[in-house]
This record gives C-alpha cells, sequence and structure tokens, in this order.
C-alpha cells in the first residue's frame, strides 16, 4: 500500500470516532440520529465503531444534521487561504456576516438587525448564544424576560428558553454573535462591558 492510500485509510478510520464523539457531545442516541437521517440505527452502529466505510450517501446527511462541513468528518486539513472572506447575506430580515469558517460547533456571526425587525417570534434550539451590543438597542425575549440592552451590553443564554432578538422598533442594531451547538451551560446575565 502506498502512502497516499495508507493517509486516506487512516482518516477514514477516524471518521467513525468523530462521528460517535459529535453525536455523544449533541445528546442523541443512535434512534434519534437515525429518525433525522434516514440512515438506519444499526448502519449508524457500524459506521461508529468501523465495522462499515464510510461513504458519501452516509457522510453527507450526518453532516447537514450535525450542522458541520463534510471535512470536518473526515478530518480534510485547512488548506489554502486563512483569511475570512466576509460575505453578507440576508437571513430571516436580518444582515448576516459570518466571522468564523463553519468548523466545528462554534459560529461568530456580526448582524445588523433593521428597525423594522420588531415582531417576535420566540423559537428554541440546542446551544449557547452570546450576544454583545455594538450599537443601536436590541429587545430580547428570553422566556418570560423582556430585556432592552444598548451599546456595550452583553447577554448570554441557553437556546433551549424560548427566545428572540430584534429591534424595540425605533434603533437599529448592531451586534456580535456567538452560537455554541453545545449548550451545555443554561445561565442568562446581561452587564455592562468595561470600558
Amino acid at each position: 500500500m502506498g502512502e497516499r492510500e495508507e493517509s486516506i485509510a487512516a482518516a477514514l478510520d477516524q471518521v467513525g470516532p468523530r462521528l460517535q464523539e459529535l453525536r455523544k457531545r449533541r445528546g442523541l442516541t443512535l434512534a434519534e440520529l437515525a429518525a433525522g437521517t434516514g440512515v438506519s440505527k444499526s448502519t449508524l452502529s457500524r459506521l461508529e465503531t468501523g465495522q462499515r466505510r464510510p461513504s458519501l450517501e452516509l457522510l453527507l446527511p450526518l453532516a447537514r444534521a450535525h450542522r458541520v462541513p463534510l471535512d470536518d468528518l473526515v478530518g480534510a486539513p485547512e488548506t489554502g487561504d486563512p483569511r475570512i472572506r466576509l460575505r453578507p447575506r440576508r437571513v430571516n430580515g436580518r444582515t448576516v456576516v459570518p466571522l468564523t469558517r463553519r468548523r466545528g460547533t462554534t459560529h461568530a456571526w456580526k448582524i445588523i438587525v433593521p428597525r423594522e425587525f420588531s415582531v417576535p417570534e420566540p423559537r428554541t434550539h440546542t446551544g449557547t448564544e452570546w450576544i454583545y451590543v455594538l450599537s443601536g438597542r436590541l429587545r430580547l425575549l428570553l422566556g418570560e424576560r423582556e430585556l432592552d440592552l444598548g451599546p456595550g451590553e452583553i447577554a448570554e443564554f441557553d437556546t433551549r428558553i424560548p427566545h428572540w432578538f430584534g429591534s424595540d422598533g425605533e434603533h437599529e442594531a448592531e451586534i456580535l454573535s456567538i452560537f455554541d451547538l453545545e449548550g451545555e451551560r443554561a445561565h442568562t446575565r446581561t452587564h455592562t462591558a468595561a470600558r
């Protein structure tokens, strides 16, 4: 076996442990993951234990389910330009600029919330979110609480709590958001950052 083939075999051998770690980190059972991906429970088990070789048809739905790039599942090395190209896009009425590559479970964004984005639509999902207000006023609904955040204020919360953030109806807001899928901590705090 040549060096290239050995390298490919070694990368494929690591897919199973990576899949198992991602599933456990997210607190999913094999049955829950099977229901969410359409991949059978027995196939998932064999992938995780290395009894089945991974294929693109199996890895694509798993990458989607875990919200990670396919590269993370196969351990592809980082290559190329380390700079992040800021490409703003519109998401749910807000301008979102990714500040990190989609690696692992933590993602960072700069978000511009327009004044018109003021009708609450609370939602829940697994994870923890951290928000820092750069400018303007931000309205944050968190369960039964409503908070008004200004420049320099920070909120960190468990996203399993029904939440929504948007404009106060009068001001645009510019924020930094860091979202972590692991969400092991469940607390809320707001304070003004040291100036």
